[in-house]
């Protein structure tokens, strides 16, 4: 399946993530194309207001990208299965970029959400692609640090780009932004190629990953686990629609000289703070061989930084306290975003990689159109304030959520047919015994804290020689089991 002759096999005994064939390729083309993204994503609903149109199509407009980009994600797998990631990224890349020239042609309400739709579609394949080709190119033992360079690499893209674009738009106009950033778009077409020739692994049977004692008990189904991560991402990606589509219209109308280029610097900052703890979240993850640690945390701390936000803009505080408040909000949802992909990766079977990508891309986007469509009407009727509040609110909801499933978790049943398996391989040392560990992977369902404490003979995720999910050592039956 792939140009470079590296199996499975032997892409798990590569000793760094760098090694691995395409990744670096994967990575440029990841940041242009989110450079691409986040150059028009403040701008146009500048654009939009400057017009004279209302604030409702302004968040309109990021709303239809990111409704576009969704119906995008949800075919995406398909055809990562039936054309390969390099035919179906070049032509992302492509409806990314050149559509951007269509804004030129005005700010009327059809041309605005037209546009916006058709690189929606280029958006949607891609961050699905991207986010799947990462779990095929790397070690799994690495893959908390690998999806962490990813949010890296977006988050330099976006460090730079979004003030970018709204410094340059300030200075020489909207027009020459959108032609940056069909270009930009367009780099990562060309990068595209260089990525070995892949295709998605095809569906399997879900049986091959359970116990023979599990056969014949009901497939869990897919959105069962993967609701609660998801649910997670699109809470924090709302208040993130809020806070990209208005938050350098919130600050122009503190500081009416600099304030849309410190909006930028807002922006870039909370790009920044993200980026760091989504790489931290990932490093955690791989310490511990399993996700969901700094879950919870990094949602109250990206709760505490929209209130924040919302409390400077109500009452006209200084500027600067935003630096702290995009410190936070970013912060947490960058590590909120590792989470909850490293979640859906690890409950899923590989052969689900591209729809586990594709479910948490959803998520993330469906989230932030959502947020910039309803905080858009919420702002025309209560102000800025209002809308950043109510995006506060909103992040409550998806902590209450993710501790209700902490909670329940704790005398929840074994899942079947999924990732989890992996756990029977993590070892931890002194919780439980071996003859105990060997007992609890009888034909009785376990409890899940018990499944992930148990001590077995064979390495976790995070240590070398650690088993792929869904594969058999010689000498091992389907279970992972010595015989």
């Amino acid at each position: 399946m792939t140009t470079t002759g590296l199996s499975r096999a032997e892409i798990e005994q590569l000793d760094s993530m760098w090694k691995a064939p395409g990744f670096v390729p994967t990575l440029i083309a990841v940041a242009a194309a989110f450079g691409a993204w986040s150059l028009l994503l403040p701008v146009i609903p500048l654009a939009v207001i400057e017009a004279g149109q209302s604030e409702t199509l302004a968040g309109a407009s990021t709303g239809v990208f990111m409704a576009a980009t969704v119906l995008t994600q949800i075919l995406t797998p398909k055809m990562l299965r039936t054309f390969g990631y390099n035919p179906v990224m070049v032509f992302a890349a492509f409806m990314l970029g050149v559509p951007a020239l269509g804004h030129i042609l005005g700010m009327d309400a059809w041309i605005v959400l037209l546009f916006s739709a058709l690189r929606g579609v280029g958006f949607g394949a891609l961050t699905v692609a991207e986010s799947a080709l990462i779990a095929e190119l790397v070690p799994v033992r690495l893959l908390g640090k690998a999806t962490g360079m990813l949010g890296v690499f977006i988050g330099l893209s976006q460090m730079l780009c979004l003030p970018l674009g709204l410094a340059i738009a300030e200075r020489a106009g909207f027009d020459i932004v959108f032609v940056i950033a069909a270009v930009v778009a367009l780099v990562a077409a060309v990068m595209c190629l260089a990525i070995p020739r892949l295709k998605a692994a095809p569906k399997a049977d879900p049986s091959a990953y359970r116990h023979p004692e599990e056969r014949g008990q009901p497939e869990v189904s897919t959105w069962k686990l993967v609701l609660v991560p998801a649910l997670a991402v699109t809470s924090l990606s709302m208040s993130f629609g809020a806070v990209s589509s208005f938050l350098p219209a919130a600050v122009r109308e503190i500081d009416p000289v600099t304030g849309a280029v410190i909006g930028g610097l807002m922006l870039s900052i909370t790009g920044g703070s993200s980026m760091v703890f989504r790489y931290l979240a990932g490093m955690v993850a791989d310490r511990r061989g399993l996700p969901g640690t700094t879950m919870i945390p990094a949602q109250v701390v990206g709760f505490a930084g929209m209130a924040l936000m919302a409390l400077v803009v109500a009452n006209g505080w200084s500027v600067w306290l935003l630096v702290a408040a995009g410190i936070m909000f970013g912060g947490g949802f960058g590590a909120v975003q590792n989470e909850a992909l490293l979640s859906m990766f690890y409950r899923l079977p590989r052969s689900k990689v591209s729809e586990a990508s594709a479910v948490w891309n959803m998520a993330f986007d469906a989230g932030t159109g959502l947020g910039s469509f309803i905080f858009g009407a919420v702002a025309a009727q209560l102000a800025y304030s209002g809308a950043f509040g109510t995006g506060a609110l909103v992040v409550v909801l998806g902590i209450a959520v993710t501790v209700a499933d902490a909670v329940i978790g704790r005398h929840r049943i074994a899942e079947h047919g999924n990732i989890r398996a992996r756990l029977r391989q993590v070892p931890v040392a002194g919780r439980f015994s071996l003859r105990r560990g060997r007992k609890a992977v009888g034909s009785e369902p376990v409890g899940f804290e018990e499944l992930i404490t148990r001590d077995t003979e064979n390495p976790g995720w995070n240590e070398p020689g650690a088993v792929e999910p869904g594969t058999v050592e010689p000498g091992q039956n389907d279970s992972g089991r010595r015989p």
